[in-house]
């Protein structure tokens, strides 16, 4: 092939890019999350690295384990590091001062039951971070529903309390959404919605004080992403969007009742959600359309339960709703085949 032939080659169009790497993917996401833990870290205390470790180093044995008994090359599907980031979302939406066992027990179902059982990488139908977060919040409430306060940042006492006694009074305070919650159940104290933010301990100036800025975060790792073409506009966009307009919508009607949309969007597990967790390329919608649907839905779920339901932050039963769905929205969002009127290929 003379010079001149080689230059056509690479000048000139069609041009093909090589697709990333599993690996490559995983370990961007990662990078994507470090924003948001070291917000975690300065507000909450150093436990969540502990719980980070605890689940890292769950979901690699499980995953070797299961690997093993399937008869799969170890090294091949344990350095791609998707079980890395199935431990680190487990981490960040547990308690951070949750017992150990917890955390090694929710991992456990999330890589042996929600992943393996169900083929391993690519086969799960279901997000195995949120039926780890679903079955633990379910089975045992009050563990899951213990988060320490914002100045309760000892780490020795941090640390007696994942490893040691649950002497927790001291140390722990209601998430910002438990404590709306309970707000909105004493009719006298509706009105005081509004003044909250700013002045309670637990408000910030626009959601969960200290959450704020770990949404912050998690929203600039998202862009990080978006910017690395790991995920698509689709699924951020209509999640954050739908949420922000129905809280809106309801909170203009009855102010005194329903939270806005800025509290909405920076507490709880909003910004992790639209950004690393509906957007899971395994159980969610795959189609433009479809990933538009699914993250708007997974979005008024999440109000829904947020508002009604008997648990603070509905995000994890959300997706797996929708993760339920998520076939049948791909089959009817399939884009025409290219040259023909519809999805059918019916000649035009």
């Amino acid at each position: 092939m003379t010079r001149q032939d080689r230059d056509l080659l690479v000048n000139n169009s069609p041009y093909f890019l090589q697709p990333a790497s599993v690996q490559s993917v995983m370990l961007r996401v990662l990078v994507a999350l470090l924003p948001g833990i070291a917000a975690y870290v300065w507000f909450f205390g150093a436990a969540i690295l502990v719980q980070i470790l605890l689940a890292s180093v769950t979901a690699l044995a499980a995953e070797a384990v299961m690997l093993k008994l399937r008869g799969k090359p170890l090294m091949m599907f344990l350095g791609d590091g998707s079980a890395l980031v199935t431990a680190w979302l487990i981490a960040l939406t547990f308690p951070s001062i949750a017992p150990w066992w917890l955390t090694v027990f929710g991992t456990l179902l999330a890589i042996v039951v929600a992943k393996h059982l169900y083929g391993g990488l690519g086969q799960n139908p279901f997000n195995p971070a949120m039926v780890a977060f679903a079955l633990m919040i379910v089975a045992y409430p009050l563990l899951m529903s213990q988060w320490p306060g914002v100045d309760a940042t000892d780490f020795a006492g941090q640390w007696e309390a994942i490893f040691g006694s649950r002497q927790l009074d001291a140390m722990t305070m209601a998430t910002p959404l438990d404590a709306l919650r309970t707000v909105l159940r004493d009719p006298e104290q509706r009105a005081v919605i509004a003044g909250l933010l700013g002045k309670h301990a637990t408000f910030g100036n626009v959601g969960g004080r200290g959450w704020e800025w770990i949404a912050a975060g998690y929203a600039l790792g998202g862009l990080y992403l978006l910017q690395q073409r790991i995920i698509t506009w689709h699924m951020p966009v209509a999640f954050l969007a739908t949420l922000f307009a129905v809280s809106g919508a309801f909170a203009l009607y009855e102010p005194d009742r329903f939270a806005g949309p800025g509290f909405q969007l920076f507490t709880g597990g909003a910004m992790l959600a639209a950004f690393f967790i509906v957007t899971d390329p395994v159980s969610g919608a795959t189609t433009p359309r479809g990933k538009l649907i699914f993250a708007g839905a997974a979005a008024v779920l999440t109000w829904i339960i947020r508002t009604f339901g008997a648990y603070p932050d509905g995000i994890a039963f959300a997706v797996l709703l929708m993760n339920i769905a998520a076939p049948l929205i791909d089959m009817y969002t399939q884009p025409p085949v290219f040259g023909h009127k519809d999805k059918r290929g019916d000649s035009p």
